[in-house]
């Protein structure tokens, strides 16, 4: 199954755009990629503590 994906602008103060960008390299992975694990990792965690985020169809609609 393909996974969709969604976009979006997302700013950051200097500083933590440098140290992501370290992070990353360090990782030899994408700036975006890092995000999107470090994100991936955040929900995990907040999931373990506070049990599973239900979602319903309108949480997953694009707008």
């Amino acid at each position: 199954m393909a996974v969709l994906k969604t976009r979006f602008t997302l700013r950051l103060d200097l500083e933590d755009h440098a140290k992501i960008k370290k992070i990353a390299e360090k990782q030899n992975r994408s700036m975006t990629n890092m995000i999107e694990t470090v994100i991936k990792q955040t929900i995990n965690k907040y999931e373990e503590e506070n049990g599973e985020i239900k979602l319903t169809e309108e949480d997953l609609s694009i707008e």
